[in-house]
């Protein structure tokens, strides 16, 4: 029962009573007394509903909007319309909270494309420097030969070396601007994100390997 007055935006007259310490009873008698004042200026009646108590006897009760619960507390002390208030404010926080949260992710759909969001967002901010640079290959076919041979070559020039899994440039050419690193995702077949970084070279970069050819 709370749970869908919850979901609607109501309170029931059983909550209403648990939070004030007031007998459900009374909270009942309140509502009904209050009912045909409340009619007269809305044209509207409280919402009548039940419930099964302990024994499984049907019940009545009053399921009522924020407006309508307030309304009502104008008749308790002090004390119960405050625990009234304060519970409204859970409520409400329980609810976009809730609300929030079947906004995030609703299907298998849904959660790819925030996953390619996120991986796309992720490598546009990563390889802002690495924008307009140069593979290997790319300079290679350039030039016109093997990149296999080109990737020799700046070797034997001691310009790169080959060091963990990849071509870095030796420390006699580190800082001059000539390469930055690109970043790529990929996924395991466990299905785990992977990240790795690449050279690549500058414009300046490619200028320098065609000045030495």
């Amino acid at each position: 029962m709370n749970e869908i007055a919850l979901k609607n935006n109501m309170m029931t007259s059983l909550e209403i009573a648990e939070v004030t310490g007031k007998q459900h009873k009374n909270v009942m008698q309140s509502i009904r007394n209050m009912e045909e004042s409340w009619a007269k200026v809305t044209g509207l009646k409280f919402q009548l509903s039940e419930y099964s108590d302990v024994t499984g006897r049907t019940l009545p009760c009053y399921l009522l909007n924020k407006t309508e619960c307030l309304y009502i507390a104008t008749k308790f002390n002090d004390e119960a319309r405050a625990k009234l208030v304060l519970r409204w404010e859970q409520l409400e926080k329980e609810r976009i909270t809730q609300g929030a949260v079947r906004h995030l992710l609703v299907t298998d759909s849904d959660i790819m494309n925030e996953a390619e969001r996120i991986v796309t967002n992720t490598l546009v901010n990563s390889n802002r420097n690495a924008d307009g640079c140069f593979t290997a290959s790319d300079i290679a076919k350039t030039i016109g030969i093997d990149v296999q041979d080109l990737n020799s070559f700046l070797v034997d020039r001691g310009i790169q070396k080959w060091r963990r899994g990849q071509f870095r440039l030796t420390e006699n050419y580190e800082g001059r601007h000539l390469t930055e690193d690109r970043l790529f995702i990929y996924y395991s077949k466990e299905g785990k994100q992977k990240k790795q970084t690449y050279l690549v070279w500058t414009q300046k970069g490619a200028d320098f390997i065609n000045s030495l050819l």
